[in-house]
């Protein structure tokens, strides 16, 4: 995939039962420049206590590779139900992930936190690359990742 930007719009309504009310947020992820294949990239979310609640999306297409996802794998024990239908292609080096995703309002301001897995065949894998409060004084600040991910933002 050689485009600069990849943009997938989604809706995907990431609710607790009981909740109803929800809003769009969007989620960037830039990645540096590297030699090598496209990234998988793991995007979810946990509690307060660090213990994983809920997929928000998969970059990679073969589901062989997400066990070096590894702090989602063991989160989400690679179930099918925790990814079917949020998942696409890899993201390139050098290019920008876009994801606008639903998301229920009790999530934001409540302690759980966006994570970032990321993993390169034949390099290294980042277990929770980027870990990020989902607050609404968090939207809009760049944070940095420690391996692929040159820049993650997300806003409302």
């Amino acid at each position: 995939m050689n485009a600069k930007h990849l943009l997938l719009p989604l809706t995907i309504v990431l609710a607790l039962p009981a909740l109803s009310q929800a809003r769009p947020v969007s989620f960037t992820t830039e990645l540096s420049p590297y030699k090598g294949d496209g990234a998988y990239v793991a995007l979810y979310l946990t509690d307060a206590a660090g213990k994983y609640k809920q997929t928000l999306w998969i970059a990679g297409k073969k589901s062989k590779y997400y066990k070096h996802l590894a702090d989602w794998a063991r989160g989400s024990g690679m179930k099918p139900a925790e990814y079917d239908g949020m998942t696409g292609a890899s993201v390139s080096s050098g290019t920008t992930l876009k994801l606008t995703l639903e998301v229920a309002d009790a999530l934001i301001d409540a302690g759980y936190q966006v994570h970032i897995d990321t993993a390169v065949e034949d390099k290294r894998d980042n277990r929770s690359e980027v870990v990020v409060p989902l607050t609404t004084d968090g939207a809009g600040k760049p944070t940095a990742g420690k391996g692929y991910v040159k820049s993650f933002t997300y806003s409302f």
